[in-house]
């Protein structure tokens, strides 16, 4: 009998809990923010992630009337700053700056990542889309996908081309390409896109994978040569630059995504906050234009959207890293 009481007292007070946090919750949804907000980017300065990431959070500060401050936490292909968030109070205080690397290839690509991108993260909404760019230096003698495979083809072994990171959206399509392509590149990882171009530009490396956010004002200005971009469609940023696929391997698509998420259990309320300023900021014609600038497709929706994205392309690039050939840690 003591044991039914203390059961039925267990569900009377878990039913009491849920009643309080009803009535609260609006409360604080009202009250929130009332300090800073940090949006953790999981890769150094210079990145595409780091460039959308920023133009997105001053306008959501905006409209929230709170600050969003961006911290740049790098390290293992984006899963430390990534692992940081997951492991951060719910209070909608610490957000997470989402990208295929990090939510969809991470967790193929790690034995043990340190998070579970479908239920360690409340989706908040994506922002957009972007492609990877094949890059050269100017003194690369190949202007076209096709000399590029022939050059590589001719020289195995001898080409390199840097990346964002071991296990990136950039090194695993550089990667993809090289198996599709059936050609040999030598990957050169670094701490960051950012990294990765400053050598490309000095002439230190023949080539990169890099976002078009981050180096398309490079390719506009003659520093660097885009020989294709990886999406299925090509860049209204640079519409003489061909896709990989029609360039030369049909069927090739790697494409980047963007959004914002919060540590699992943020209360429903401030996701729903956070979500309105993340479109309303994406509605802006100042953002509109700044992501068109560089590269992004913007692509606004709801929490709901964005979760089922997240599986999806999880899945599909499990089945990329898989098809690169690059063997899981």
């Amino acid at each position: 009998m003591p044991k039914l009481i203390t059961l039925r007292s267990g569900a009377v007070a878990a039913a009491l809990m849920a009643g309080v946090f009803l009535l609260t919750a609006p409360a604080v949804a009202q009250d929130y923010p009332n300090r800073p907000i940090t949006l953790i980017v999981p890769f150094p300065p210079g990145g595409s992630t780091t460039i959308v990431g920023r133009i997105v959070a001053d306008k959501m500060s905006e409209v929230l009337g709170q600050s969003i401050v961006v911290d740049n936490r790098g390290g293992a292909g984006g899963t430390i700053g990534s692992r940081a968030v997951a492991k951060s109070a719910g209070d909608g205080y610490t957000i997470l700056l989402g990208y295929t690397g990090t939510l969809a290839i991470g967790p193929s690509l790690y034995g043990n990542v340190g998070y579970d991108p479908r239920t360690d993260f409340e989706p908040i909404g994506r922002i957009g889309t972007a492609p990877n760019t094949l890059v050269v230096h100017p003194s690369m003698p190949v202007h076209s996908v096709p000399e590029l495979i022939a050059y590589a083809k001719a020289n195995p072994g001898k080409v390199n081309f840097g990346s964002a990171g071991a296990g990136t959206a950039s090194h695993i399509t550089g990667e993809y390409f090289a198996r599709t392509a059936g050609i040999t590149l030598v990957h050169i990882p670094y701490k960051g896109t950012g990294p990765a171009l400053t050598d490309l530009l000095g002439g230190h490396i023949p080539m990169a994978v890099a976002p078009i956010p981050a180096s398309h004002a490079n390719v506009a200005a003659g520093k660097l040569r885009a020989l294709a971009v990886t999406s299925t469609a090509r860049s209204s940023l640079l519409p003489d630059v061909p896709t990989v696929a029609e360039a030369a391997l049909p069927g090739f698509d790697a494409s980047l995504y963007y959004g914002l998420a919060a540590p699992a259990g943020t209360p429903r309320p401030i996701i729903d906050k956070l979500n309105k300023a993340l479109r309303d900021a994406l509605a802006s014609d100042e953002v509109k234009k700044q992501l068109s600038n560089d590269g992004t497709e913007i692509t606004p929706g709801t929490p709901e959207d964005y979760a089922d994205f997240i599986d999806k392309d999880e899945k599909k690039w499990a089945g990329l890293v898989k098809a690169s050939g690059v063997e899981q840690e």
